[in-house]
């Protein structure tokens, strides 16, 4: 079915219903993306996340939650440098909103957010009782359809494919 539109694939069903597949990752762009913008900022400008004795910084929680992670290993590496583990993990977080905002390199940005939920799931949150109580695995689902999907809408990435159609189209 290469080469097939949408419409083409998807009969009609009025045009509210049309437009409302087309937009339907929107919302999910904007609420991950200004999550994860947000949440990067968040540690960055905290006063405690990079002081290690502070309540709530990263070496406490990482101490904290050491014994009950399911995979301990990934908390030992983040100790051993937890400043950098900690601003890699903020400076992360904030490409990964950016890109799914704007739409750049949005499957790449979806799969950084993933894996970035994937890795708090499986240590801060992994022995949240029961699981669904936990937001990381939330967070890991709901970046999944950006993955699979990208970003065809509204985004830097449906513009250069826009670009390149109209190239392609204007070479033949």
């Amino acid at each position: 079915m290469s080469g097939t539109r949408d419409t083409e694939r998807f009969p009609s069903q009025g045009p509210w219903r049309d437009t409302a597949r087309r937009y339907a990752l929107l919302p999910l762009r904007i609420f991950l993306g200004v999550t994860f913008v947000y949440a990067g900022f968040d540690k960055l400008m905290s006063d405690t996340f990079f002081t290690d004795s502070a309540p709530g910084s990263l070496v406490g929680t990482l101490n904290a939650v050491r014994g009950s992670a399911a995979i301990p290993g990934m908390i030992d590496l983040a100790m051993e440098n937890p400043h950098g583990f900690g601003y890699a993990i903020a400076f992360g977080e904030i490409a990964v909103g950016i890109g799914t905002l704007v739409g750049l390199l949005s499957r790449i940005a979806a799969l950084g957010g993933a894996l970035i939920s994937l890795s708090l799931w499986l240590t801060m949150s992994w022995s949240t009782q029961p699981y669904y109580y936990g937001n990381d695995l939330a967070y890991l689902m709901a970046w999944l359809p950006l993955v699979l999907a990208g970003a065809p809408l509204l985004s830097v990435d449906a513009m250069i494919a826009g670009r390149r159609g109209r190239r392609r189209r204007g070479l033949a």
